[in-house]
């Protein structure tokens, strides 16, 4: 864990990317920065904040599926912002009391908040990384003092993607990860998509003034991110088509795209 003395410094000025979510998801950890951006951007796109919604009931079906269907017991769950309603540990530990997850985030704001909401059962654990997604070998570094990495890991890098601008850089990342984690492993994401004009006009607005930047991915592309990974059903499909449950099966399909898949 963090030294709580040693906390980078939170600046208040410039709208970040967690906080701006929390707003969307109807939270009240932001700024003032935070919701001026997040109001211009639901001007644009008056759908937004159900969209980031429907990406969080994405998130907790798939974990749901890892910590279930495919016995996974570990999480490493990048880029996880601010906790909110129904976090990765929550999800896990109800599915199977004995999992462990470890978050990873370098937003100030997020660690003062992780330290104090993210709890575990007593059969499982839960931790926190300050790291940077940019430098994968410090997180398993650090990861590895709560997870065992040679049993079966899931990556989570749920709407975190899209701030890598470079494709190559993201499949770096990703595969220096999962060359860590063994056979039986698995790799889950979604993040926003091209396909909708109104997103693209969305995101300009985020990218004028939100740190750091979002750059959208075609589905073709997305889908390149899981190369060498056996995708599992239904593959690469906005997230309101990943396995909905009978209350979401007639939700609309949205402009964010998701896969889960399995390191053979």
């Amino acid at each position: 864990m963090a030294d709580p003395t040693d906390f980078p410094e939170l600046d208040t000025s410039v709208p970040q990317t967690a906080r701006i979510w929390n707003y969307l998801l109807g939270g009240k950890d932001n700024f003032v920065v935070d919701r001026a951006v997040g109001d211009q951007i639901v001007e644009s796109l008056p759908q937004f904040a159900e969209h980031a919604r429907l990406s969080r009931r994405y998130l907790v079906r798939a974990v749901r599926y890892l910590a279930g269907e495919a016995g996974i017991t570990q999480f490493l769950d990048i880029g996880t912002g601010l906790p909110t309603a129904d976090n990765t540990h929550e999800v896990a530990q109800a599915t199977n009391p004995h999992a462990k997850i470890v978050y990873v985030d370098n937003d100030p704001l997020v660690l003062a908040h992780a330290r104090a909401l993210l709890t575990s059962t007593p059969e499982g654990r839960t931790a926190y990384l300050d790291a940077d997604l940019h430098n994968p070998d410090k997180i398993l570094e650090r990861a590895s003092e709560t997870l065992d990495l040679e049993e079966p890991v899931a990556l989570m890098l749920m709407g975190i993607l899209g701030h890598v601008e470079s494709d190559e850089e993201a499949k770096r990342i990703i595969d220096t990860l999962l060359a860590r984690f063994p056979s039986g492993s698995y790799f889950a994401m979604y993040d926003g998509s091209d396909t909708d004009p109104a997103v693209r006009e969305a995101t300009r607005i985020w990218n004028i003034s939100a740190n750091p930047k979002y750059h959208l991915r075609t589905p073709e592309r997305i889908g390149s991110l899981f190369d060498g990974l056996e995708l599992v059903e239904p593959g690469v499909v906005p997230v309101t088509r990943w396995r909905p449950g009978p209350d979401a099966a007639d939700a609309a399909e949205i402009s964010q795209y998701c896969a889960v898949g399995r390191k053979p």
